[in-house]
């Protein structure tokens, strides 16, 4: 049972983001502090738009697109998708309705609209191969396992052959990276993200070849590309 102040986040949000994550994505002033460039930047330490850019451009060389973005990210991707020459129809989908809220009020400032839809990324109420692109941007590593598989698994049944599956994340901890071996950062960012040491050791390329097969679907991967000496990267995917 949830106790406390927690409750008043359990509209239909699922109990691991209404524990873990109510300060940052549910409550009104996380959703105004976190919601500012200067903040996302400083949390990315500085790369915030190195890995906007990147994605958009893998993005922009898709066809026009019916484009579904998976959560509402804060920053400027989704007004940035909008714009897109590329993007026939965008469909945002997310679980929480304060997130839809921010985000439409970002495609207002930019003179564009989209599909917004609340909506669980592990069940889409969409058909499948429904979606030309399918784009996760750094959501995974806030879902526990089983959610994580559910949400991947859902990506891919909404993408259409020939479509195209853009991810950005953290990369693996591989120990490498000197944040990765310094350990009071590392003690942070796992208690301030409970489901990111999971994550980080979990081999998400094979776990996307796998859920591609077991729907009967091939997934061919792009080079990814690293960004910050490593700490993170943005994956591509061709159905």
């Amino acid at each position: 049972m949830l106790s406390g102040f927690w409750r008043r986040y359990l509209d239909g949000i699922p109990e691991y983001l209404a524990r873990n994550y109510w300060w940052a994505y549910l409550s009104p002033r996380g959703v105004w502090f976190f919601d500012h460039h200067l903040i996302i930047n400083l949390i990315l330490f500085g790369q915030y738009r190195a890995i906007l850019a990147e994605v958009m451009r893998r993005y922009a060389t898709t066809q026009p697109a019916r484009t579904l973005q998976l959560s509402c990210a804060y920053g400027a991707l989704t007004p940035t998708l909008a714009l897109a020459p590329n993007t026939r129809e965008l469909h945002v989908a997310d679980i929480a309705a304060i997130q839809l809220a921010a985000a439409r009020k970002k495609l207002h400032a930019v003179s564009r609209s989209a599909a917004m839809v609340r909506m669980n990324a592990e069940t889409l109420a969409y058909a499948g191969n429904s979606f030309d692109s399918v784009i996760l941007f750094f959501l995974l590593h806030e879902l526990p396992a089983a959610a994580r598989e559910r949400t991947l698994r859902e990506a891919i049944r909404v993408l259409r052959p020939g479509g195209h599956l853009l991810i950005a994340e953290y990369a693996e901890n591989r120990g490498h990276h000197p944040l990765h071996r310094f350990t009071p950062w590392r003690w942070t960012q796992e208690r301030l993200e409970p489901f990111l040491h999971d994550f980080w050791h979990s081999e998400l390329h094979a776990q996307i070849h796998r859920y591609a097969v077991q729907q009967n679907k091939v997934l061919h991967p792009v080079d990814a590309t690293t960004l910050f000496g490593g700490l993170y990267r943005v994956m591509e995917y061709h159905a």
